[in-house]
């Protein structure tokens, strides 16, 4: 029988949150049941609640970095067990024949993989049939043992949760385009992705500069682990930094001065984007062309890249620095990421949920 749970839904475009239940699939062969500890509140969230990046499917439950235990498994999982320390990031499957599912890059799907919230199953898979899913400002999920995430012990889960999506969006990149020792890493923004890239950055072994509008996280980006921070609002900084770097990570969604930032580039350097403006971006290409530089973007990790992010945070004790909010606070806690007001990230604590 399917599972009835609490949840927190958006109702239609930019309502405010309203406590309900949804239904979760019965447990089957392959599944895995788990209580959501903490979800955390990414960007995404709120572009797709208020139906900023287009239409969208309500009543919606976000959530996209989930992190809870596992309270039951089908008859034939193998990968995980009761009471294990698990994730969800953002997608619960895929096709999983494509050349890029087979390649472990499910995030490239070309089916394209089923989103986590916002989305729906594939007709006829025999699990809900293209009704549509449910993330995770919920108290339970159920999903396919192939896309649960171990979380190592070393990992709080509340710290964990948002790894699952600004971890791997700012991991794959770095591993990516080879940031190490030897390397200049520039970061652009100091936010909920930044933060992150920050420290994963500095545990590569990179050199690791923050570019940020000002100097008001100057400490906070040194203690993450920053050798250098400027900043942007200063005219003259760009032009002090030309060819200085190898890689460049934008975590921001807003418009940038492309052709500035492509000149403070090296030789063979790469400009990415894992920020999502809603608007087109603009640069000449002889940005491009002059020391044969490239613009790029990146888009979260595949399972098996995700689950070796996991393990090298814990391996070098990198978790997201968070604010544990409750189920009443989430609909100002939108208002505020959008105002760039947390440190660094919003976790839900999921037990706030049902009704009192």
């Amino acid at each position: 029988m399917p599972i009835t749970t609490p949840a927190l839904l958006v109702p239609s475009t930019g309502s405010t949150f309203e406590r309900g239940t949804v239904q979760r699939r019965d447990v089957g062969p392959h599944d895995v049941l788990i209580d959501i500890a903490y979800t955390g509140i990414c960007h995404s969230d709120i572009h797709q609640a208020r139906e900023e990046w287009g239409r969208a499917i309500f009543p919606m439950v976000p959530g996209h970095e989930i992190a809870g235990i596992v309270r039951e498994v089908g008859a034939q999982v193998t990968a995980h067990a009761v009471g294990e320390r698990v994730g969800i990031g953002c997608f619960v499957d895929s096709c999983r024949e494509c050349e890029n599912c087979r390649a472990g890059e499910e995030q490239f799907c070309l089916r394209g993989n089923v989103a986590t919230y916002n989305g729906r199953y594939y007709p006829g898979s025999g699990l809900f049939d293209g009704t549509p899913t449910y993330g995770g400002y919920s108290t339970q999920i159920v999903a396919d043992e192939n896309y649960v995430l171990h979380i190592p012990d070393a990992i709080p889960l509340d710290r964990a949760a948002p790894l699952l999506c600004a971890g791997i969006t700012t991991y794959s990149p770095l591993r990516h385009w080879g940031a190490g020792p030897g390397t200049r890493v520039a970061v652009i923004g100091l936010g909920g992705l930044g933060h992150m890239a920050v420290q994963i950055a500095h545990a590569m072994g990179a050199h690791v500069t923050v570019l940020s509008r000002t100097l008001a996280k100057q400490d906070e980006g040194r203690a993450l682990g920053a050798d250098e921070y400027y900043a942007t609002e200063d005219p003259e900084t760009l032009k002090t930094l030309r060819g200085r770097f190898d890689l460049i990570i934008n975590t921001v969604s807003a418009e940038i001065p492309v052709d500035r930032y492509l000149a403070t580039l090296r030789l063979d350097g790469a400009l990415v984007f894992v920020g999502l403006p809603e608007t087109p971006q603009q640069f000449r290409v002889f940005s491009l062309t002059g020391a044969r530089r490239s613009i790029a973007g990146s888009n979260i990790g595949g399972i098996r890249e995700t689950q070796e992010m996991l393990d090298f945070c814990a391996e070098h004790g990198i978790a997201s620095v968070i604010e544990t909010i409750s189920a009443d606070e989430v609909t100002a806690a939108y208002d505020r990421v959008v105002r760039g007001d947390v440190r660094y990230r919003f976790v839900i604590d999921t037990g706030t949920i049902p009704a009192a």
